[in-house]
């Protein structure tokens, strides 16, 4: 079964569909490249997938651990770059609870530094990541 569908809608617009829930969000092209910029373009969505990945894979952690990663947030910043234009860079800001142990924090943190949408992206794409425990 395919993970998702995609519907392109015109105007530089795609309409996602998730196939096992039927959720569903739109794609627009960013105004940097002829797009109108009313949604997440596709390298938004690449970009702002590492974060949600990390905070799952730490999330899961967690859980087995005895305790949530509710309120935890992420902000991520795409940089790109313009020959190939590609995402040369993300940045994502994690902030965290810091009621925890040291260890637990470090394992977490190697934990969300490896998850798989990580270690799909190419090499040469450069992942700056900083933990915030607060």
């Amino acid at each position: 079964m395919a993970t998702a569908t995609i519907k392109y809608l015109g105007n530089l617009r795609c309409e996602l569909t998730h196939t096992a829930s039927s959720n569903h969000f739109i794609t627009d092209a960013p105004t940097d490249n002829h797009g109108k910029g009313e949604a997440f373009s596709p390298t938004d969505t690449m970009a702002t997938s590492l974060a949600a990945c990390m905070l799952t894979v730490m999330g899961i952690k967690a859980n087995s651990l005895g305790f949530d990663l509710e309120g935890a947030t992420a902000k991520v910043t795409k940089i790109m770059a313009a020959a190939p234009r590609r995402v040369s860079a993300i940045e994502v800001e994690l902030n965290l609870q810091n009621k925890l142990d040291i260890k637990v924090m470090k394992v977490l943190e190697e934990i969300g530094r490896n998850c798989p949408v990580a270690k799909s992206l190419h090499p040469d794409l450069v992942q700056n990541i900083r933990f915030n425990w607060r």
